[in-house]
Parts: C-alpha cells; sequence; structure tokens
C-alpha cells in the first residue's frame, strides 16, 4: 500500500509541474552554455603547491575550509595553497582574479602524494588561457581588463613615436613622452627613460601632477596628484647604457587655461630625477584607439 502512495505521489506531481520542470531543464542547459572548464588540482597537507598566473592576482575565494591560500611574498602573480585538514574526502574549490581581468576556477581533491605541486599558467598561453578562463570588468576601467592589458600590450610592442617635443635632458638621462592616446575615456601615456651612461638609473616613483605653470616654476604648492589606474610594466631600474619603456593608464582629463601636467621620474638615492611637462593642447590631440591592430 505504501509504494502504491508514492506511486501515484510521483504521477500526480508530473502531472501538474511539467513545465516547471522542463524550465529548470532550460535553465541548467542555459547555464551549461556559459561554464568556465575549471582546471582540476591535488593538494596535501606538508607540502605546499604553488601556481603561476600570467597576471597579479587581485581576488581569491576559497570554497571551504579545507584549504588555505595565499598571495606569495614578494610575487604578485604566485599563489600558495595548501590542505588546512588531513585527509579531507569531500572535493572543494576555490577561484581567481587576476590584473589582467581574467577568472580561474580550480576544483580541488585531497592526495598525500600529489602527482603535481607547481603549476605556470603563464606558460599555457594565452590561447589556452581563454579557453579556461573569463574576461572580468573592473569598475575603475570601465572595459573588460583583457581589453586594457592588450591595448597596452600593442602599444608597447608597436614602439611608435607619435610625439617629438616633450622629453627632459641631464645627467646623461633622457626622458621623453613618445605617446598619449585615448580609448573609452581612459589616457595612454607611453613614456621612455634613456640612460646613456653607465651608472644605472633605479626608479623610485613616477608621478603624474597637475600644476599652475607659473607656481611649477618656482615651488611644488598648488598640485593636484593622478593615480594612474594601471602600468603596463613594473618600475624597473634603467642599466647602462639601455632603455627602459613603460604604458600608464588614467582617466581622462584637460587642463586649465595656466595649468600644465608634470610627468616627473624620480631617482632612488640620487639626484637625476627627470621631468616633462605636458600642455592642454597635447592632451587634445590624443591619437584615438579604435582602430590599433590588437595582437590576439
Amino acid at each position: 500500500m505504501k509504494n502504491l502512495c508514492i506511486h501515484y505521489v510521483l504521477r500526480l506531481l508530473l502531472m501538474v509541474s511539467p513545465i516547471a520542470a522542463i524550465g529548470q531543464g532550460r535553465q541548467s542547459e542555459t547555464l551549461a552554455l556559459g561554464s568556465i572548464p575549471a582546471y582540476r588540482m591535488e593538494v596535501t597537507y606538508d607540502k605546499t603547491s604553488h601556481i603561476i598566473f600570467p597576471s597579479g592576482i587581485r581576488y581569491v575565494d576559497l570554497g571551504s575550509d579545507y584549504i588555505v591560500a595565499g598571495k606569495a611574498a614578494d610575487a604578485d602573480n604566485v599563489l600558495r595553497v595548501k590542505a588546512a585538514v588531513e585527509e579531507f574526502t569531500e572535493e572543494t574549490n576555490f577561484s581567481v582574479i587576476t590584473d589582467d581581468g581574467h577568472f580561474y576556477g580550480f576544483n580541488v581533491c585531497y592526495s598525500s602524494l600529489p602527482v603535481e605541486m607547481s603549476y605556470n599558467l603563464a606558460r599555457a598561453g594565452r590561447a589556452v588561457s581563454r579557453k579556461q578562463s573569463a574576461d572580468v570588468q573592473f569598475e575603475d576601467l570601465g572595459s573588460p581588463a583583457s581589453l586594457t592589458g592588450l591595448l597596452m600590450e600593442t602599444l608597447y610592442k608597436d614602439n611608435k613615436k607619435e610625439i617629438r617635443n616633450i622629453k627632459s635632458d641631464s645627467y646623461g638621462m633622457t626622458f621623453r613622452l613618445k605617446g598619449i592616446y585615448v580609448h573609452q575615456g581612459k589616457y595612454y601615456f607611453h613614456i621612455e627613460l634613456e640612460n646613456d651612461t653607465y651608472v644605472p638609473f633605479e626608479t623610485d616613483f613616477i608621478t603624474f601632477t597637475i600644476a599652475d605653470r607659473k607656481v611649477a616654476k618656482r615651488t611644488v604648492m598648488q598640485q593636484k596628484a593622478l593615480d594612474p589606474l594601471r602600468t603596463y610594466r613594473p618600475l624597473l631600474a634603467v642599466g647602462g647604457q639601455t632603455t627602459e619603456r613603460n604604458i600608464y593608464l588614467l582617466d581622462i582629463f584637460t587642463l586649465s587655461e595656466g595649468q600644465v601636467l608634470l610627468i616627473e621620474a624620480y631617482e632612488k638615492n640620487g639626484g637625476r630625477s627627470q621631468i616633462l611637462k605636458v600642455k592642454n593642447r597635447d592632451l587634445v590631440r590624443a591619437k584615438p584607439l579604435e582602430k590599433l591592430k590588437l595582437k590576439l
């Protein structure tokens, strides 16, 4: 009698909710079309696994307390992962978002003897990365971070000299602005620092500041600092007889009458700092990037 009741209830549910069942199936199929294939990895309790990403790590979320993870010291693109519980039996996961705007998923299980302990996703190449990751849009960029990264990479590799008269020469150093570009409300500044001496120039920091043109000649008062949203490369020391370049991303802006943009490169523990002065007419002549051929 009990089995008959169960059979009757099941038939009744199928009769009254076939549309709901079909709808759930369609939802699952739709979600499956947008699924991101996850990487699979093994972790253990007594050893640490490492993953090298193509870009710096911006966000990490762990699926459970079975595992622990964190960025390696002084290496923004290296993630340390290990088991926090010995011999856990249930599979868990974690997710990572990197500075270049990619989302990665990982399914994790425990092994006393993992087959691999280190993974280099940077070496896997961009084609593989696109198959097992997804683009993420950061609020400060206003567009997918992967697109911003491609634009910066293409500008850097093209190495065109669009501007010829904005430079600073002193102490055997030449600091120049090679180009200003604009795309979706952002400026892309291409700068170059050339060292004609045999004494290395260790860059402490590079600043972007809006100042009154007259004040800029005498003092650092009444200045407004601009914070770059991204840089293509980290700050590097400019060795003897070498040249280093970089791309800086800033929110779009213009200058009022009598203002100037100061781009300053400071030498660490040295006095060879350089300064560029950019006028409003240089900013409004920024080249559009809509037709730039991206190197996919």
